[in-house]
């Protein structure tokens, strides 16, 4: 039996626990600050302690899953691990993957982190459309099977994005925009929230030439230690604010290996937020 949809679950998530998305990304230089080798030892007690301090409290957690592969199998089942009882505690789990491929091997992907029986079993994946919007379709059809999400990059941060997303099609429209109507398409109808959202920068300034209303989730990197505030979402995202899930990773994650202290950072970047949502 499939979950209730993902946009559902995620709607009274981001109302119940507030607007927050930390991810859980244990690359070596954190694992180094936090006073941790930059092995399998170091990587398990680095997640264990972030699921720990905010799977009960936070809406979204979401962890980085090149920085578990890295370390091979014994990574991988660490990652399982995290994934099962950040879900187990209450925590949606976005899995920040990125795969894009086509056909079976979609398929494969999709069926990676998106079958309700898989270990990898996520909430919602974060996937790449730049071989196409249509190569992403067998992922889309799991997440709706499942009563999953996706994700799908957008309008990211780096500034290399801009060579393809800003890249005008025959049709006068750019790709990021094409990506946005796509969603907008998946979600249509749907009710509080869509399950497809996408990936945009909250560190992209004016986005008032986009149609950001997908009725979906705005999955929106950036916050703290990349520069952009809660006070910047209103001027980024207009009217489709109440849909951001502001993601803090770095700016949540030096505070560690202190659970206390962890659960203080989250809590003022969620409540700064939550205001200023509510005064958009």
């Amino acid at each position: 039996m499939s979950l209730e949809p993902f946009g559902a679950r995620l709607r009274r998530a981001m109302d119940e626990r507030g607007p927050l998305c930390v991810g859980i990304d244990p690359h070596a230089s954190l694992l180094t600050d936090w006073g941790l080798n930059d092995d399998i030892a170091g990587l398990e007690r680095f997640s264990r302690t972030v699921v720990e301090a905010l799977a009960e409290r936070v809406a979204v957690l979401k962890p980085q899953s090149a920085f578990f592969e890295r370390f091979g199998s014994r990574g991988i089942a660490v990652l399982e691990k995290s994934v099962e009882e950040a879900r187990a505690a209450g925590a949606l789990v976005v899995m920040d993957a990125k795969r894009g491929d086509i056909g079976s091997t979609m398929a494969a992907y999709a069926e990676t982190f998106l079958h309700k029986d898989a270990p990898l079993f996520s909430d919602a994946l974060t996937v790449s459309p730049y071989l196409g919007y249509g190569s992403l379709k067998p992922a889309v059809d799991l997440a709706r099977e499942s009563g999953a999400g996706l994700f799908v990059l957008a309008l990211t941060s780096n500034p290399e994005g801009g060579e393809v997303q800003h890249a005008v099609r025959g049709d006068g429209r750019n790709v990021g925009a094409t990506m946005l109507a796509h969603l907008a398409a998946e979600n249509a109808g749907e009710t509080p929230l869509g399950s497809f959202g996408a990936v945009v920068g909250a560190t992209l300034g004016d986005l008032s030439s986009y149609d950001l209303d997908i009725n979906g989730p705005l999955l929106a990197p950036g916050i703290g230690a990349q520069g952009a505030t809660a006070g910047d979402l209103a001027g980024v995202f207009g009217a489709a604010v109440r849909n951001v899930v502001p993601n803090v990773s770095r700016g949540v994650l030096r505070h560690g290996p202190d659970v206390v202290a962890l659960r203080a950072s989250a809590e003022r970047f969620a409540e700064e937020i939550r205001a200023a949502v509510t005064a958009a």
